[in-house]
């Protein structure tokens, strides 16, 4: 067997909306099909990934380093040690060759894309739902046939006053989920804690709203605002500052008490490592959101859990950003503590199956091969032309 073809197309994910840091007017998305010689029900077998939002698309980069490396190796070498279906970390490998070590940015966003895209081939191959895979090949076997996610929301939008805001989040609450998450940063501390009181309005508990400042504050802001939440007992306090500012992570966990989260812009094993060695993250309480899509993918992931482990972390502390299947998949393979949902954003590459209700903040999983593309209709559509060529 072998892989015949990958492509790659630019999608606009366009959309007003923004948080403390940018806005997603011009927001793009790469999708990959991995088009492979095996067949399944009288069809050729194609793996599709596509990368998380927030980080744009690397079409460029897939197509002048990753797709080729991949392309011109001998077919064998991609295999697995039965050489009857592909080998993700093999191939992972062979598109990392000649890459240096260090500069974690848009690369591996990149190649994160084209590594979802193998485990969804892996998987269809295997016949089997990507995360029974998982919990075979990197779990104990057992999986979660129900993972928790949470409704992510509350973006600052052109004229959206409090009560569309509260409207928003009563819509989250009616189609099952128990926890919701709005942006902080974007407006003053006194506007966003107005903000802040008119959801908990319509939520009832600080328990059941994290907030999410993307990175946006220096220390004393960070401090200002976390003396200012901590009266309302919040899920959590996200990414406050600069990804890679372990030192005011560090600080703010010395003074807030409440759960932080970050990691979503931490894209290799040593940054999550150094996360967990200098940025005073607690393992009773905290969250970690590193996402495989945009840190070089699955492949990579598997180190990252590596490492939590390492350093006395549960996997169940960790809750993936991006509102995607792939990590949706993961979570229930390899039992994390759950996933982030976006229900009416950046469609239609974010969500479930269709057919897939939240009752009562969980989502039970498909029993689908791969990754469950197929079972969204609105995805697969845009999808399977890529595949086509």
């Amino acid at each position: 067997m072998k892989i015949a073809a990958i492509r790659e197309k630019t999608f606009p994910i366009a959309s007003p909306i923004r948080n403390a840091v940018i806005d997603f007017s011009k927001m793009t998305l790469s999708a990959v099909a991995v088009v492979t010689d095996v067949v399944r029900g009288g069809r050729a077998v194609i793996g599709y990934g596509f990368n998380s939002n927030g980080r744009y698309g690397q079409g460029a980069l897939l197509r002048e380093r990753f797709i080729p490396r991949v392309l011109e190796a001998d077919p064998r070498t991609l295999l697995d040690e039965t050489g009857e279906n592909l080998d993700p970390a093999r191939i992972w490998e062979c598109a990392m060759r000649n890459e240096k070590p260090g500069g974690h940015g848009e690369r591996s966003v990149a190649v994160g894309t084209l590594d979802m895209a193998v485990w969804d081939a892996v998987a269809k191959i295997a016949g089997k739902p990507l995360y029974r895979v998982l919990a075979e090949r990197h779990g104990d076997g057992r999986v979660d046939e129900t993972v928790f996610v949470y409704a992510a929301g509350g973006y600052y939008y052109p004229g959206k006053d409090h009560g569309q805001l509260q409207n928003e989040m009563k819509k989250y609450l009616d189609r099952g989920y128990t926890v919701v998450k709005m942006k902080i940063g974007g407006a003053s501390l006194d506007e966003d804690l107005r903000r802040i009181d008119a959801v908990l309005e319509v939520v009832g508990k600080g328990s059941a709203l994290a907030v999410d400042a993307n990175g946006r504050f220096d220390l004393p802001t960070a401090l200002s605002y976390a003396r200012a939440l901590s009266r309302y007992g919040l899920f959590w306090y996200e990414e406050p500052g600069d990804p890679l500012d372990y030192e005011l992570q560090a600080e703010l966990a010395r003074a807030y008490e409440g759960p932080l989260a970050t990691g979503e812009d931490l894209f290799s094993m040593q940054d999550a490592r150094n996360l967990l060695r200098y940025g005073g993250m607690r393992a009773d309480r905290d969250w970690l959101q590193f996402d495989c899509a945009l840190s070089y993918g699955l492949v990579e992931y598997l180190r990252i859990l590596d490492a939590v482990r390492a350093h006395g972390w549960s996997p169940r502390r960790c809750i993936p950003h991006g509102g995607h299947q792939m990590s949706l998949n993961i979570a229930a393979g390899l039992r994390l503590g759950g996933n982030e949902s976006y229900p009416d954003l950046f469609q239609p590459f974010g969500g479930f199956p269709d057919g897939v209700r939240v009752e009562n903040g969980r989502v039970r999983m498909h029993d689908s091969a791969g990754i469950g593309f197929e079972e969204k209709g609105e995805l697969i559509r845009v999808l399977e032309p890529i595949g086509r060529g």
